[in-house]
């Protein structure tokens, strides 16, 4: 049976405030677009510059180590970082314009229009960026007058694309009655391809030995919900992102489960690689725009920055044994069953102890455990808790009541073998799999053994079942 190995991970950012107003929460609590934004919210939006200082964008793309954030002196908003880059190892912080030049090239229905003037502004740079080329920058087109967007924003229902409250374009309805292809619903896919082909793009190209041609199958584990009126989640955004990047040899498809979508897609990859059926497979995650803001209330009732500001965006590259690679141990999945019950230990014994025990392994074995990682300063000031440290605190307790560590140690396993949370707030995103690429280098230094990855998900959102749900697998050094 061939041995699936982890090739390549990348983290993308794309900090897009203008796209703030069009997350589920804002949209529904801020006034219509034909009025002003208030003045405390247009006020706690966050410039370019900080967002890229800002410690955790800078764990997430790969210039500042998980442990490291830890150093760093809390509130970690007031804590800018000197020399930070928008450009990581893992992946690069993009500025609101040129993102938004990319949702116009991830458009192939001509419903995205830009302004003739923020085409000329972002053209020459998407040429001349690694990620973009002189097809991109083709595909953007000339742009139309400003008058233009005003009109199909008052009278055609388009939804505004903004940049420093400035309009520079819109995008369009594709259907007068179809609920599923309005524009706000077209606006999150195309944001949700734009950036999972962006990221996918950095990987291959961070991953000289695999090329765009050499990916047989694309699985997406985005939150999206492309469709139509007759399949609402019809999906297959792994083929779009695929397209974007030019993927031809490939085929794909979606997988979802909420917030376990990752765990689950990587699962599914390796499993296709062990099973000959593939023989590299590329996982993307593009950010979600509907969780943009979620609590942007809290933040602006607390005095915090609205720091749910960026669409995050994951890529996994697993492949065939090369010999060097970490291998994903599917002998060492966890799987929340439906009669595991719902309490939080129940969830963790499920995906950790579960699993080890099958492979004679104790909690203690394992380096490191990547989590749900929320960023806490995001989740705090909503009272939603330091969601990292809960899990690794739970982790640590079933350590200890197994007798692998002493009840006295609990804070140094949580300190050793977990992270601060550091990535957005976007269900999918902060599944552990932000900690793959930093996983996957200290396996190849040496630095580290193992590491187990575990996500779990809320399925009672969609009001079918009252079931949470989760997934486990621990990834090995050769």
């Amino acid at each position: 049976m061939p041995q699936p190995v982890l090739k390549g991970a990348a983290c993308l950012l794309a900090h897009t405030p203008g796209l703030v107003r069009h997350g589920s929460k804002p949209s529904r609590e801020l006034p219509p677009h034909s009025e002003p934004l208030p003045t405390d919210y247009q006020a706690a939006l966050r410039g370019y510059e900080a967002a890229v200082a800002y410690a955790p964008n800078q764990v997430f793309v790969g210039n500042l180590a998980p442990d490291a954030l830890a150093e760093v002196p809390a509130p970690w908003w007031r804590t800018p970082l000197e020399g930070a880059r928008a450009e990581g190892r893992y992946g690069a912080i993009l500025p609101e314009a040129l993102f938004l030049g990319w949702i116009k090239v991830a458009d192939v229905f001509d419903l995205v229009y830009l302004t003739n003037e923020l085409v000329a502004e972002i053209r020459p740079a998407i040429a001349a960026h690694r990620l973009g080329g002189a097809d991109d920058a083709a595909r953007l087109g000339e742009g139309v007058p400003l008058a233009d967007v005003e009109r199909r924003v008052r009278e055609a229902h388009a939804a505004p694309l903004t940049v420093d409250e400035r309009l520079v374009g819109c995008v369009m309805p594709a259907h007068d009655r179809d609920a599923t292809l309005v524009p706000e619903v077209l606006l999150e896919n195309l944001a949700c391809k734009a950036s999972g082909a962006l990221t996918l793009r950095h990987l291959l190209g961070a991953t000289p030995a695999v090329g765009a041609d050499d990916l047989t199958y694309l699985l997406s584990c985005s939150e999206d919900a492309v469709g139509d009126r007759y399949n609402r989640g019809g999906g297959n955004l792994a083929k779009a992102v695929g397209e974007m990047v030019g993927c031809q040899n490939a085929s794909g498809a979606d997988v979802k489960a909420f917030c376990s979508g990752p765990l689950y897609a990587l699962i599914v990859a390796g499993s296709l690689v062990a099973s000959g059926v593939a023989d590299e497979i590329a996982i993307v995650g593009g950010g979600c725009l509907a969780k943009l803001g979620m609590k942007f209330q809290s933040h602006l009732a607390k005095n915090v920055p609205i720091l749910e500001d960026c669409l995050g965006a994951v890529a996994i590259l697993v492949g065939r044994d090369d010999g060097v690679s970490p291998r994903l141990r599917l002998d060492v999945v966890g799987r929340h069953r439906i009669g595991a019950g719902a309490s939080q230990q129940a969830i963790l014994e499920a995906l950790v102890c579960e699993p080890l025990d099958r492979a004679d392994l104790r909690l203690t074995d394992v380096d490191k455990y990547a989590t749900e990682l929320q960023n806490a300063e995001i989740t705090l000031p909503a009272d939603r808790g330091d969601v990292a440290r809960q899990n690794y605190r739970l982790i640590g307790a079933l350590a200890a009541r197994r007798g692998e560590i002493k009840p006295a140690e609990l804070d140094e396993f949580v300190r050793t073998r977990g992270m601060p949370g550091y990535a957005p707030t976007q269900g999918h995103i902060p599944s552990a799999v932000p900690y793959l690429p930093w996983a996957r280098e200290a396996m190849l230094a040496g630095s580290m053994r193992s590491a187990m990855f575990l996500g779990k998900g809320s399925l009672f959102l969609g009001r079918m079942t009252g079931l949470s749900d989760g997934a486990s697998i621990l990834i090995e050094a050769q």
